[in-house]
């Protein structure tokens, strides 16, 4: 994906998220990762280039988190559409946004181990990037959890628990399941990349 395409896809995205969001304070928690990922990635972009696909991966994660944000997690539309059809009790947008949460930094994570050289490719740095992104999606849910803490019923629709007892446990499950689904289907499609990124440096 080009640097133009990328950038009008979500700057676009990120207008129709702004405009009439469900609740404005969940919007900005859920938005405020993007900025700050679109920062770091303008940032480093010359200095140190990522793959094509590490930067698409981003731009998906960006999309997810702006629709949560727009519309609440509990309340994405097409998924409550989906409840009857698939037998939902509830509405699962949020396990999408927390399998991407380690789809996709999986490959973030590896990408860096890789390029900086803190470890080969093999076993070990497949166990040392599921256990990373096990560890980031424990990490949101800490700060799920300060924010619950520090807003009140503020925060249900951040939470986006939706009564679901154990919704903290299957949001970790769902990021290590991600995890490992990107290892084993777009190693190889990294190595390419990273293998023409090196050669071109």
């Amino acid at each position: 994906m080009g640097r133009m395409l990328w950038l009008l896809v979500f700057f676009a995205v990120f207008l129709w998220s702004a405009v009439g969001p469900f609740d404005r304070f969940t919007w900005f928690l859920e938005v405020v990762p993007a900025l700050i990922g679109f920062a770091i990635l303008a940032a480093t972009e010359r200095r140190f280039p990522l793959t094509p696909l590490v930067y698409g991966l981003i731009l998906i994660h960006c999309v997810i988190l702006m629709v949560g944000g727009h519309y609440t997690y509990a309340e994405v539309p097409l998924f409550d559409w989906l409840k009857e059809p698939m037998g939902w009790e509830r509405n699962n947008y949020d396990k999408l946004g927390h399998f991407a949460q380690g789809f996709i930094p999986a490959m973030i994570a590896r990408e860096l181990v890789l390029r900086l050289g803190v470890m080969q490719k093999g076993n070990w740095c497949n166990f040392f990037v599921v256990c990373f992104c096990l560890a980031l999606s424990a990490f949101y849910e800490l700060i799920e959890w300060w924010v619950a803490i520090a807003s009140g019923e503020g925060a249900e629709a951040f939470l986006g628990t939706q009564g679901y007892v154990w919704d903290t446990q299957s949001d970790m499950g769902f990021a290590l399941l991600g995890a490992i689904v990107a290892l084993l289907s777009l190693s190889r499609w990294h190595d390419r990349q990273l293998t023409a990124l090196t050669s071109r440096a």
